[in-house]
């Protein structure tokens, strides 16, 4: 499988795992079983029980196919629809748990919905879908040429990293901040103080976390006002994210 870095609004990278073949393949027969029920559905309720067919029976041959293009409409643009209104999931990539994402970290937009869509005529309907299958084998994040077009790629949401993993902390709208100057630092920074404080305390050592306060304190000016390190460097790292994300 293949590894994807994806850099946040704060440059921090994180790294997600490319869907496997598997997973895609997976979603793209669930969509087609999607499909192919409502095609059945339409077919048995309007030309079965309605005898739909005899109102168009005196219809011209461009009248008939404007009528069948607008009754299987949701058909032809059924994937990008759904990925557009669920921010880059079909509802087999939900099911599935894969995702469309922009490889240079910003969200997918219609845009790049519309340019994945319309290589599907290729990568899916041409040669058996061979074009698509063995884009995806061959690239490095494995892409088939819609993604490559588009400038995405489709990740997998099961084994993506962990908040934990980046500076990033969860924080509450309500959040009140404490230490303005932690500004100060810089998102490496606070990646040194992450990575340290966590490993320090799987460790249980205090000492390690003692020397980490002292070394921000000299660093920002800030004092601890809470009297228990571990509590100040986590308010520390909270703090940071709240300015980063406000600036």
């Amino acid at each position: 499988m293949s590894e994807l870095s994806i850099n946040t609004t704060q440059n921090v990278k994180i790294n997600f795992i490319a869907a496997s073949i598997g997973e895609r393949l997976g979603a793209f027969f669930i969509d087609l079983f999607i499909i192919i029920s409502y095609c059945t559905a339409i077919s048995v309720v309007l030309f079965n029980w309605l005898q739909f067919d005899r109102l168009l029976a005196n219809l011209d041959g461009w009248s008939k196919g404007a009528v069948y293009l607008i009754i299987y409409s949701p058909v032809i643009v059924y994937s990008l629809f759904f990925e557009s209104i669920f921010e880059g999931q079909s509802l087999g990539k939900k099911l599935v748990k894969i995702k469309v994402v922009k490889i240079d970290g910003y969200q997918a937009g219609f845009g790049d919905y519309l340019i994945r869509w319309f290589f599907r005529v290729i990568d899916f309907f041409s040669l058996f879908g061979l074009p698509g299958l063995i884009s995806i084998i061959t690239s490095q994040k494995s892409q088939r040429l819609g993604d490559m077009a588009a400038g995405t790629a489709v990740i997998t949401l099961k084994n993506k990293i962990n908040i934990s993993h980046t500076i990033l902390e969860e924080i509450g709208d309500a959040y009140v901040p404490t230490y303005p100057l932690v500004i100060k630092l810089s998102d490496n920074d606070m990646r040194i103080i992450k990575e340290t404080y966590q490993k320090a305390e799987a460790k249980n050592d205090h000492e390690i976390i003692y020397k980490l306060v002292a070394k921000i304190e000299s660093v920002t000016g800030i004092k601890n006002q809470s009297g228990n390190n571990s509590d100040f460097i986590r308010v520390i790292l909270k703090d940071y994210n709240f300015y980063t994300q406000h600036m």
